[in-house]
């Protein structure tokens, strides 16, 4: 998009898991390290480096402040563009 005139555009694509909300610290924690470890396996790094995909084993935390950040940029996109559910 930058290079189509659009400066300063930045959009990426991501892929988490997810757990209910109120899902206990501990299970949270487990699967948080399990996942990590997958993603550093040499196998699953070389196949997730195929669809390029860059494993970023942030904390649960982190990735929260993620999504706060992009609920809040889209938001913004969504109002400018007039854009609603039904």
């Amino acid at each position: 998009m930058i290079e189509a005139g659009v400066p300063g555009f930045s959009v990426t694509q991501w892929h988490a898991l997810l757990a209910p909300r109120n899902t206990p610290r501990r299970i949270v924690e487990r699967l948080h390290a399990e996942l990590v470890k997958a993603a550093q396996r040499p196998d699953i790094a070389a196949r997730l480096a195929l669809d390029g995909t860059e494993p970023i084993a942030s904390s649960p935390k982190e990735f929260t402040e993620f999504l706060r950040a992009e609920r809040d940029q889209w938001s913004k996109v969504a109002k400018a563009a007039d854009i609603r559910t039904r």
